[in-house]
């Protein structure tokens, strides 16, 4: 039929290859446009097709092409010849079967179960293909490595470019910052104005400074990343833009009536808005010349780190109870352990930093020393962490906090120290929920205490 070809095949039985002619019945329909096997025959059809080859294979009088010709309407039986001699034995296997009447229904029954196999194995692979086609267009909307390359709406673009995948980190640390006041209240309005916290820290300024840092990183991208939307030119310039616009002044918006919501205007200080300009703020010295503090690995992977701790949790108890000197302070020293995240995400990066002379920790000081730098920094800061609780009366929440610490250690000695750069996404997976909930375990606590 039209927009289909036949392709010739070969069958192989115990050793003895049998070529099926053009005209034979013995073929497979192949879609010209996407190049899989289309199934034509029931699996009964099939079970008989098998159970001829098998004739085939003991009869030396009978002619292989007359066979395939009685038989009637194609079929795929590229599984058949895969699995045949898998299931009758070794192609070495001698022929003294030629003699086949006494056995000829158990041929035919072992040719049913290659044929039931080979079926199976057909729609098996089939779902496997689809599978990593999804994980691949998964990858490809939430921003992360290995994304696959194809066309998508420009939709979906836009959202590869805010990087879902990082947003977790921050609306948990909304959560935090919740907890640590120590006014929460299950009634509805809590749950707006943490949703609107959320959704600032999350999609909205997160997106701005992932889409910021694409369009300055994108020579860099170039070479470590070529598949994003802006070095592969799926998006253009002033769709980037009108992006990062949108997002900056929905999110300083959103900012702007929580403060109103909760009071702090018109008459207090808009705590969340300056919260949120603040961030914006290090977003733009972050990526943007001529400051591009990423440029630097330490006050890069700092302010990278500040970002992901302070920033929420501070939008979240300004939004709850109100910024002491001791929330900025302990949220600042929490930020360090943010310098061992920010490493990993160095490491696949090596190549293009080293091209580009930008000084990541991994290209400043090799990937065995910031393999350990991204040890010390993450669990030093969480083992200090635990001893302030500690020293608070705290104890359970410090236990929890240690408790924590220990899937953290393992996933380090497991997948960072084995393989930095092809382990960095399974780490960060495995490691960074770990910390999170650290951190909300540690505000819980100052939330619970009544001296806090």
């Amino acid at each position: 039929s039209s927009g289909r070809t036949l392709q010739q095949h070969h069958l192989t039985v115990w050793g003895r290859e049998t070529q099926l002619p053009e005209h034979a019945a013995m073929t497979r329909c192949v879609d010209a446009s996407g190049g899989r096997p289309r199934s034509a025959l029931s699996p009964g059809l099939l079970a008989l097709l098998a159970v001829a080859a098998l004739v085939v294979s003991l009869s030396d009088q009978l002619s292989a092409s007359m066979a395939w010709a009685t038989l009637g309407q194609p079929r795929a039986m590229a599984g058949l010849r895969q699995h045949t001699v898998g299931l009758m034995g070794s192609p070495e296997r001698p022929s003294h079967l030629s003699a086949a009447s006494p056995s000829l229904a158990a041929c035919a029954a072992f040719a049913c179960a290659a044929a039931a196999a080979a079926a199976t194995g057909r729609r098996r692979g089939a779902r496997v293909t689809r599978a990593a086609d999804g994980d691949g267009g998964a990858r490809q909307l939430l921003g992360m490595k290995g994304a696959s390359d194809e066309d998508v709406p420009l939709w979906k673009i836009r959202l590869q470019l805010c990087k879902p995948v990082t947003w977790p980190p921050l609306v948990l640390g909304c959560i935090c910052g919740a907890a640590a006041s120590g006014n929460w209240t299950w009634e509805p309005k809590s749950f707006a104005l943490l949703v609107g916290a959320m959704f600032i820290s999350g999609p909205c300024l997160t997106g701005f400074t992932q889409t910021i840092n694409d369009w300055y990183d994108r020579e860099i991208d170039a070479i470590n990343e070529p598949y994003r939307p802006i070095p592969s030119g799926k998006i253009t310039e002033s769709e980037v833009w009108e992006q990062i616009y949108a997002l900056l002044f929905t999110g300083l918006g959103i900012a702007l009536a929580l403060d109103v919501a909760v009071g702090h205007l018109p008459n207090g200080l808009p705590s969340v808005f300056l919260t949120a300009c603040v961030g914006v703020f290090l977003a733009y010295i972050y990526s943007a010349p001529p400051l591009k503090l990423k440029q630097n690995g330490w006050l890069g992977n700092y302010a990278l780190g500040w970002s992901y701790v302070s920033l929420p949790w501070w939008c979240g108890q300004a939004l709850f109870g109100e910024l002491t000197p001791e929330i900025l302070l302990l949220t600042t020293f929490y930020s360090i352990a943010g310098i061992g995240i920010a490493i990993v995400n160095d490491f696949k990066s090596i190549e293009g930093d080293r091209k580009l002379g930008l000084d990541s920790l991994p290209v400043m000081y090799g990937i065995d020393t910031a393999k350990l730098l991204c040890v010390v920094l993450e669990g030093g800061v969480q083992l200090c962490i635990a001893a302030w609780l500690f020293y608070i009366g705290e104890t359970n929440y410090a236990l929890g906090v240690l408790g924590l610490l220990v899937p953290q250690l393992i996933a380090q000695k497991t997948l960072l120290w084995e393989d930095p750069i092809a382990n960095d996404v399974k780490f960060q997976a495995s490691s960074l929920p770990f910390l999170q909930f650290g951190i909300f375990t540690t505000a819980a606590a100052i939330g619970a205490n009544p001296l806090h």
